[in-house]
């Protein structure tokens, strides 16, 4: 089913029978699998509303994501939260819809410095479980009426409502970027070496370090964006006071600077390689202690160390139980990206945020039909 229009889609739902797939742009199958019936919002597309000068934009919620990036290209602008394209880790066809990004609360690298998909949502209108048509939050950025609502609803996967429209906050794009690099780092010291650059007043908008590059050898990256003269000011400002971890080299090619980052956005390490993928949060000082715990992996760590993404290739004993055992030991927790998900794609919750998501679920999907079971979390640690 692929209604065109927002009053088709609740007349769908408020007719269903029985549970229903809800699907974007199907691009990234994350979660625990459904037997229901596909529901796409690949009809609902087109963008609604640009204003540039506003720095707003609103589409429909199956509204390609490149068409979307197009628009604001053509303008100087870009969602500053870099979502990443899954297709490439879990090898999907497909077109990347904004609904399916806002819906998953997919964000990049750039999180650390820009914030989350959620924190650019100025509104949303959605279908929920009864049928019933929702408006919440605007479409310019002073409004804040119902900020809540529409936060709730980025990360929630289609399991308490259908989107069909989503207002954001764009930013420029920057004139110019570059990053540092600087090779040999432990994984312990490169992250020292990123927090210290990201608790700098330098505006580092990414930090990553590889365990091992294309080269083969362990390499840190730390990405500046701006205008020229402000990224080479603060490139010669972070090598200073990073120079006690090593030699850092500059990269100043936008387009060689671009390339990488969508490589580490995308998980490019991980693309065509067997194994389970895991996305571990956690604390940045932690990372490196919860990587040694779980040998037989190989990570790379983005956001300075607070995003883990683990490669469990088969026969590296590191089942789901251990993984999420060694990160919840720190207070983090972990996602299956690929993988087996009979083990149960998310985290196990705290009973009393298990309670909450149970009762927000039955108030917006009384009868338990959109997406059934996707979120459900693997055995308690």
């Amino acid at each position: 089913m692929t209604p065109k229009t927002e009053a088709d889609l609740a007349e769908i739902i408020r007719g269903a029978e029985g549970p229903l797939r809800i699907e974007g742009g199907g691009t990234r199958p994350i979660g625990a699998l459904s037997n229901g019936a596909r529901l796409s919002t690949a009809g609902l597309s087109g963008i609604t509303l640009y204003e540039p000068g506003a720095l707003t934009l609103v589409a429909q919620a199956g509204t390609p994501l490149a068409e979307i990036e197009a628009a604001l290209d053509a303008e100087g602008q870009r969602l500053a939260f870099e979502p990443m394209d899954h297709r490439g880790l879990l090898g999907t066809q497909g077109t990347p819809t904004i609904g399916g990004v806002v819906a998953a609360n997919v964000s990049g690298p750039r999180r650390i410095q820009a914030g989350a998909c959620r924190d650019f949502l100025l509104g949303v209108r959605f279908v929920d479980g009864r049928g019933q048509i929702v408006k919440n939050g605007g479409r310019v950025m002073k409004n804040v009426t119902g900020y809540d609502l529409v936060k709730l609803m980025a990360g929630s996967y289609g399991t308490l409502g259908v989107l069909t429209e989503v207002a954001l906050k764009v930013l420029p794009r920057p004139r110019s970027m570059g990053m540092l690099r600087i090779e040999g780092l432990s994984d312990a010291v490169a992250v020292t070496a990123l927090c210290r650059a990201l608790a700098s007043p330098y505006e580092v908008t990414g930090a990553v370090h590889l365990q091992a590059s294309p080269e083969g050898v362990p390499l840190t990256m730390i990405r500046l964006e701006g205008f020229e003269n402000s990224v080479a000011y603060r490139a010669e400002a972070l090598t200073r006071l990073l120079a006690e971890f090593g030699a850092c080299s500059f990269e100043a090619d936008p387009e060689k600077t671009a390339a990488a980052w969508a490589h580490i956005r995308d998980v490019g390490p991980f693309q065509g390689r067997a194994g389970d993928v895991w996305r571990l949060s956690v604390k940045p000082t932690d990372a490196p202690g919860i990587v040694a715990d779980l040998s037989g992996g190989e990570a790379f760590y983005d956001w300075g160390g607070g995003l883990i993404w683990l490669l469990a290739a088969q026969g590296s004993g590191l089942s789901a139980a251990k993984i999420r055992s060694a990160v919840a030991a720190r207070g983090g927790h972990a996602t299956l990206i690929r993988g087996d998900r009979s083990q149960g794609a998310f985290h196990p919750l705290p009973g009393p945020v298990a309670a909450l998501q149970a009762g927000l679920r039955q108030k917006f999907d009384p009868r338990q039909i959109l997406n059934p079971g996707l979120m459900a979390t693997g055995a308690a640690v």
